[in-house]
């Protein structure tokens, strides 16, 4: 009897598989013509019953007879699909091939996987009900964006499980698998970032542009919005973006330390915080006084959201620094790590960043690490100060220095007192 019971629920699993995706079918279908209308629910948990029958027959006769069903049904399946093309003209696979999976689905129940099966229907119900959306999106879609995508792809899921993970050269510091997945980890986080700009473009105004686009890069945010700065009515507007950018780099740098070596975070976090929420403060007050918006319609100003090559660029640096990280670590101790990160985080603060989160998983001290991780903050933030004045202005330059150096040195006080 327990045995009969648990073949009567798989089968039920089954006929709730077929039936969901079929109503999706059905409601897609519903203003055709009765003549017209193909497969709907109840042809739907018709299939998945039968690949629970065909499973059914495979476990007392053998594989071949649940290939035979299958290849039977496909047959059938292909059949209408022709008649239909005959008859109606040019016609999608789409309704075909998730009848296929729901007889897939059906047999997947009955062999004692229903929570798969569920999970595999609830899939492809969803998927076939997003088509108008993914169509929309693919419209919007240009080809350097698709290239983009499937080049971060590769480097994800082909490159980086390829790679040896080991030391390699002086004092082992390069790891061939370390290295790349610090570099992928960069470029997803970019990525992610300009893809929510795509997706929400800029017509809630200046202030979302600059938090998005300073996940992608604040110190090119900076110099974008300080390229700005010719429309004096904008000034309040642009401090307050230029803020805003700014502040993404503290969580971002926090997102990073953590995904690396998450012992560093307690010691961090609380000046990396403070820094913030005085810029944040900062951009709350100038949003408060800004009397305009740049255009709703206007572009973000990003480039291409993936290359291989700057991607390479960047593996190269972080492979540059973690050696020189090593060398001046070895040879001048805790000052070598210091000056290392000051002189790195003026042109980049993630890759010092990663680097020394990683080293001190392995034998740099954690206080080391941290304050080593500030002075490259601080570094870049003052290269980003640099960059408001020479390309900003006076005026842009007077709303902005004094909120960022208010918050680095309300940080550095937090690092130096814990």
């Amino acid at each position: 009897m327990p045995d009969a019971l648990d073949t009567l629920l798989n089968f039920a699993s089954a006929l709730a598989a077929g039936l969901l995706i079929g109503a999706e079918r059905g409601w897609q279908e519903r203003n055709s013509e009765d003549g017209q209308f193909a497969a709907g629910i109840r042809t739907f948990g018709l299939s998945a019953l039968l690949g629970g029958f065909a499973m059914l027959l495979g476990e007392h006769f053998g594989v071949a007879a649940w290939a035979v069903a299958f290849g039977g049904f496909a047959a059938l399946v292909l059949a209408s699909y022709f008649g239909d093309l005959l008859q109606s003209g040019d016609k999608g696979l789409t309704s075909e091939v998730a009848m296929l999976i729901t007889f897939i689905l059906g047999s997947l129940a009955v062999a004692g996987h229903p929570p798969l099966a569920a999970a595999g229907a609830v899939a492809v119900a969803l998927l076939l009900s997003l088509k108008q959306s993914l169509h929309a999106i693919l419209k919007r879609l240009s080809e350097a964006e698709l290239s983009g995508a499937l080049k971060l792809l590769f480097i994800s899921l082909v490159l980086l499980p390829a790679l040896p993970n080991q030391g390699y050269g002086p004092w082992q510091a390069f790891n061939p698998f370390v290295i790349w997945w610090m570099v992928v980890l960069i470029a997803s986080i970019g990525f992610a970032g300009y893809v929510a700009i795509r997706l929400v473009g800029t017509r809630y105004g200046l202030l979302l542009t600059a938090l998005l686009g300073g996940i992608v890069s604040s110190t090119a945010m900076t110099i974008s919005l300080a390229r700005l700065n010719r429309d004096r009515h904008l000034h309040a507007l642009l401090a307050c973006g230029l803020l805003a950018t700014s502040t993404l780099m503290f969580p971002r740098v926090l997102l990073e330390v953590g995904l690396i070596n998450a012992k560093l975070l307690p010691q961090l976090i609380w000046p990396l915080a403070t820094t913030a929420a005085l810029y944040a403060a900062g951009a709350f007050f100038y949003y408060r006084s800004a009397s305009s918006q740049l255009d709703e319609n206007a572009e973000p100003p990003l480039k291409n959201p993936f290359e291989l090559v700057p991607a390479l660029r960047f593996g190269a640096l972080l492979l540059l620094i973690v050696l020189v990280l090593e060398a001046a670590r070895n040879w001048f101790g805790d000052a070598g790590v210091y000056l290392v990160a000051l002189l790195s985080g003026l042109t980049d603060v993630d890759a010092i960043t990663l680097s020394l989160a990683r080293s001190a998983d392995a034998d740099l001290n954690a206080q080391v690490a941290v304050q080593g991780i500030f002075l490259a903050v601080l570094s870049n933030s003052l290269m980003k100060g640099l960059l408001i004045a020479l390309i900003g202005g006076r005026q842009l330059a007077l709303r902005t220095l004094p909120i960022m150096a208010a918050g680095l040195l309300a940080g550095l006080a937090v690092l130096l007192l814990s």
